[in-house]
């Protein structure tokens, strides 16, 4: 069961689960922060756990607007832990991040780490994290983990479904897929002056499916008792430059993808990647698919989809 505001997605994809599952997917549209109709629906299914992906993820509007933000990930996040009370649903799996933990010593982060969000869309998410912890301290009933994603990146290996961003993709992999597919001419690497190997910002890119792999890890393996509250990275837990990246892609394309060299952006790292080791501990997950598999996933998604979820409506696929 999915619920979802469709303010920055489509339904789109939730037709090709069913298709892909075999299983129906039931929809609702709602905003999470309509707690009146939210309780309707956790009246009306019988659910047992909630995963909350819901969220606004952009750094640069966050700090444009850092209201936006707040009202909508602390928000809807608060809704939604309202509604979870009210019903007796306490087992949780949040979407997190590691911009939680800024700007660190070590490149190499670990859940240990102290965390100090450099922007408003890290605070939010941090703040959510309080929220649950406290939560979890509340009662005896409440389990949850905090997943720290590092890059998402990739696509379901079916090519049925991806990444589509609305307006400018304002990540790496869905813009270079589009300047490879020949909807943008050039793509613009920020910074070739950073103390990495190459000189260009060096990330830690997780592929989605492993990403799906360690929710379901999460669920599965959560300890049973209550009181649980503990935040996990999942990461690859090595670092690959956008350069190493533009090369991936230019090798499973088949295609030149042309570049220029930009100023760094403000704000941007030089180099960061998870320490995944606690999330293996605990759940027994580790990432499997690398950069390559990441980058013929996006490319076979991106060939199928030329214009993403309006393909089907245009008769692409």
């Amino acid at each position: 069961m999915v619920v979802d505001n469709l303010s920055n997605s489509s339904a789109e994809p939730l037709d090709r689960v069913s298709r892909l599952s075999g299983s129906k997917v039931t929809f609702y549209e709602l905003d999470l922060r309509d707690i009146s109709n939210l309780r309707q629906v956790f009246r009306s299914e019988a659910i047992e756990a909630v995963v909350h992906l819901a969220g606004l993820k952009s750094v640069g509007e966050s700090v444009a607007d850092p209201i936006k933000y707040y009202d909508n990930n602390v928000g809807s996040s608060v809704a939604l832990t309202t509604v979870m009370s009210s019903c007796d649903v306490r087992t949780l799996v949040f979407s997190s991040s590691a911009t939680v933990y800024g700007q660190a010593d070590s490149p190499e982060y670990v859940e240990s780490m102290a965390v100090a969000p450099a922007n408003p869309y890290g605070h939010t998410k941090l703040t959510i994290e309080h929220l649950l912890q406290d939560l979890a301290g509340s009662s005896q009933h409440w389990r949850v983990c905090a997943l720290r994603y590092f890059n998402p990146v990739g696509a379901d290996e079916s090519g049925a479904i991806g990444e589509d961003p609305v307006g400018v993709p304002a990540n790496l992999f869905p813009y270079i897929a589009q300047v490879a597919i020949g909807k943008r001419r050039c793509l613009t690497v920020f910074g070739n002056d950073y103390a990495t190997r190459d000189g260009t910002a060096v990330r830690d890119y997780i592929h989605v499916s492993d990403l799906a792999e360690g929710h379901l890890a999460a669920l599965q393996k959560m300890p049973p008792e209550g009181n649980f509250f503990s935040a996990f990275n999942l990461g690859v837990g090595h670092g690959e430059s956008v350069l190493d990246v533009i090369r991936a892609f230019e090798q499973a394309s088949g295609v030149a993808i042309p570049y220029r060299l930009a100023a760094r952006r403000p704000g941007d790292l030089a180099a960061y990647w998870a320490n995944p080791a606690k999330a293996h501990e605990l759940f027994g997950w580790r990432a499997k698919r690398g950069l390559q598999r990441a980058c013929e996933d996006t490319w076979r998604w991106q060939v199928r989809n030329p214009d993403g979820y309006q393909s089907a409506a245009n008769g692409s696929v």
